[in-house]
């Protein structure tokens, strides 16, 4: 599977889980939610909502982490333009007010 590919199943994860959270509370889908205060029910979804999604996101951080390091190799296209911008000298910039203070 693809580093694209999870992220993608990982954004649909942290849209889709908090808001079957937030619907399961509302229409007293858990078992016990009907015996709380409306205030309560606020508080318990949208904590439970928020807490979902940090848990999509450490999920997708885990399997990040497990993508093999030697798999990636850059763009051989990309990686010569930036060896050739990084040996090109810069002396057309323009210099800042506080750089000429120092040199007068």
């Amino acid at each position: 599977m693809s580093v694209i590919q999870k992220f993608f199943i990982a954004s649909m994860f942290m849209w889709v889980v908090p808001v079957a959270i937030l619907y399961g509370f509302n229409n007293n889908l858990f078992p016990g939610a009907d015996n709380l205060s409306p205030y309560s029910v606020t508080l318990v979804s949208g904590f439970l909502a928020v807490i979902s999604v940090n848990v999509v996101i450490a999920f997708y951080i885990y399997l990040a982490m497990k993508e093999p390091a030697e798999k990636h190799e850059p763009d051989p296209k990309f990686l010569a333009e930036a060896k050739a911008s990084m040996k090109q000298p810069t002396t057309n910039a323009p210099q800042s007010s506080e750089s000429q203070k120092k040199e007068q």
